[in-house]
């Protein structure tokens, strides 16, 4: 009888523990905000994630040849939606080569848009630069934003290429 009276304690106490334990989040610098800590445009200074953006260019009409881009030429993919808003990635191409990418627009609304994205959006933008196509590795954790800016990174190489 003792036992049980012990075994029913410790897994009340145990439960009460598990209950209790808040998980860590990830904070900016005091004063920043999520959107300033990531060198990107606040929530609702820019576009807004509530609809797709209409995709963008710098330059004229590309032609449908498979050579080499003019240096600097940057594009902007069409907006991907999501289930947590849309995404749509910006690159720059020199030299035939992806030489910079970034997400110019993703899920941004909450604390945990944040946490995800924070991570998520540096790597995304390496790995485009590194693979110089739309073949790339999906975040861990990311699904959803990595899909997302996959689509729109193939809409930018896309637009390059006269398709």
């Amino acid at each position: 009888m003792r036992r049980v009276i012990l075994a029913i304690a410790a897994t009340a106490a145990a439960l009460v523990l598990l209950l209790s334990f808040k998980t860590h989040t990830q904070s900016a610098a005091p004063g920043t905000s999520p959107a300033a800590a990531l060198g990107r445009p606040a929530p609702g200074s820019g576009t807004s994630s509530g609809a797709p953006a209409p995709s963008a260019s710098s330059a004229g009409p590309v032609s449908a040849s498979s050579g080499p881009a003019s240096p600097g030429r940057t594009v902007t993919g069409q907006a991907f939606p999501t289930i947590y808003g849309p995404v749509q990635v910006r690159i720059t191409v020199a030299g035939g080569r992806i030489t910079a990418a970034t997400a110019v627009q993703y899920p941004q609304e909450s604390p945990r848009d944040y946490q995800i994205n924070s991570y998520a959006i540096p790597q995304l933008n390496s790995e485009a630069v590194a693979a110089g196509s739309a073949k790339i590795d999906a975040v861990s954790g990311a699904t959803y934003t990595s899909h997302g800016y996959i689509g729109s990174l193939q809409n930018a190489l896309d637009q390059l290429n006269g398709a």
